[in-house]
């Protein structure tokens, strides 16, 4: 296949574009490796990987960063769920108000993140339900099932129904047609659905401070970490971790979803 060449002047465009959203990452390296503790330097006066070894020896990193993981994980786990229960019933449904239904599921995450986090934090307060762990996995959850629908349904819709209907007329159950072959086809894109969801999870900020009460989790501490810093490159270690970790999971995702007609919720 012969591809045409893209005009000079939006060749150029796309490399600036590409810089703008990029070169940023590359200086949270670069402050990670610096010598100087205080200020953001430039260029850094050394270069050294002490900072790596101090971040990982700070209790408060380790802390905050057991929480997020625990917090994504049953958050994804929770999306996975519901977020595939949902797909299945809407997938071929006919009702009145099925678009409504839809726009619904999906409005957690076409909101900003401060409406959603407000909207948790008085419906909590609302029910006297104290802010905990269990309060920041449900704000995660709420967002994270879109994730795992958009993947889901927009598998459904090109799976042909009438291997479901072949598995009943051969005497087969919902549950062992679901188990043998709507759960093989859907496999893919809901493990895709989960690695997003969970980096979606655990790098969120903005709902995690409503909903979080005490509760610190390792954005929040890097938040803080750069209202009051301490060691400022710490937080740049513990970022590049951050970066890696999201990172992985999205990329993954990426590939098993490739090459699909599409898949949405991709990103918040």
């Amino acid at each position: 296949m012969r591809y045409e060449r893209a005009p000079a002047g939006l060749t150029i465009a796309a490399v600036l574009g590409l810089l703008f959203l990029h070169l940023p990452m590359a200086f949270i390296f670069l402050y990670a490796l610096t010598t100087e503790d205080k200020s953001y330097q430039f260029p850094p006066p050394g270069l050294t990987l002490q900072w790596f070894a101090v971040a990982w020896s700070r209790q408060d990193v380790w802390a905050a960063l057991g929480l997020s993981v625990r917090v994504a994980a049953l958050a994804t786990l929770v999306a996975m769920i519901l977020g595939t229960l949902a797909a299945l019933a809407l997938v071929r449904a006919r009702f009145f108000g099925k678009e409504t239904v839809t726009l619904l599921l999906i409005l957690p995450i076409a909101l900003p993140g401060i409406i959603t986090g407000i909207a948790l934090r008085s419906a909590f307060g609302i029910m006297e339900i104290p802010f905990s762990f269990w309060t920041i996995v449900i704000g995660h959850a709420t967002f994270c099932v879109v994730v795992v629908y958009n993947n889901a349904i927009a598998r459904l819709r090109r799976t042909s129904g009438s291997i479901i209907e072949a598995s009943f007329d051969l005497g087969a159950g919902p549950w062992l047609t679901f188990r043998h072959v709507v759960l093989p086809n859907l496999a893919t894109a809901l493990l895709a659905g989960g690695m997003l969801a969970f980096a979606l999870s655990f790098d969120e900020v903005i709902v995690t401070t409503f909903t979080a009460g005490q509760q610190t989790t390792l954005p929040i501490w890097m938040l803080s970490e750069l209202v009051r810093p301490r060691q400022r490159p710490v937080t740049n270690v513990v970022a590049v971790f951050v970066f890696v970790l999201t990172l992985v999971p999205i990329l993954l995702a990426y590939r098993l979803t490739r090459g699909t007609d599409s898949v949405a919720g991709s990103g918040k």
